[in-house]
């Protein structure tokens, strides 16, 4: 048992470092935090499997292919002016009934298993699967929808001992604050 909690820590550390990378990176419109992204997923698709956290688990299976498709976008924006887009306010309306929705479901689904916090679990899922998206895209608000997500993400993980992770969400919402400001500066520089 010793062992394995040894072993679930030094693998978290390691998913919390490139995680963290990868939020410090994206904030500077730094491609290479697409590499770092790759990585962490692939730790944290199994830690959250390991812990019953099953949606946060497939979560992590999904941002590997959106870190795949992230550095694609990236990679055609690089060449492009226009790198950072705004959505209209009806557009983010729809998304955030979107995810209210398919989160509801979800956690209807999840509660008949043995999930934990199948609601929560559900909303961080379908949050971050669409803010994910909006990443991938840079979409300015982005960094708002994160902090929103993050906060219940601290409560998840920190309820499952996954501390050093929920400290790591902690760290999250400031870097989100300053990669918010940042790329609203790098916004209305481009459209001068």
């Amino acid at each position: 048992m010793q062992y394995d909690f040894i072993s679930i820590f030094n693998l978290e550390l390691i998913a919390v470092l490139l995680a963290l990378s990868y939020l410090i990176l994206a904030s500077r419109q730094n491609i290479i935090c697409w590499y770092a992204a790759l990585v962490s997923t692939s730790i944290y698709t199994y830690l959250y499997w390991d812990v019953s956290l099953y949606m946060e688990s497939l979560l992590n299976v999904y941002y590997f292919v959106m870190a795949i498709y992230g550095l694609s976008q990236w990679k055609k924006k690089e060449k492009s002016e226009n790198s950072i887009d705004i959505w209209s306010f009806k557009k983010h309306s729809i998304i955030i009934s979107l995810i209210i929705v398919l989160s509801f479901i979800s956690g209807i689904f999840l509660s008949e298993t043995n999930a934990e916090n199948p609601f929560l679990d559900s909303f961080t899922t379908w949050g971050s699967v669409i803010t994910t998206y909006m990443v991938a895209k840079k979409i300015l608000t982005n960094w708002i929808f994160w902090i929103v997500i993050n906060s219940v993400g601290i409560f998840l993980n920190f309820d499952k001992g996954l501390i050093m992770t929920a400290l790591l969400l902690f760290i999250y919402q400031i870097i989100s604050a300053i990669g918010f400001i940042s790329w609203r500066r790098s916004y209305y520089e481009q459209i001068g």
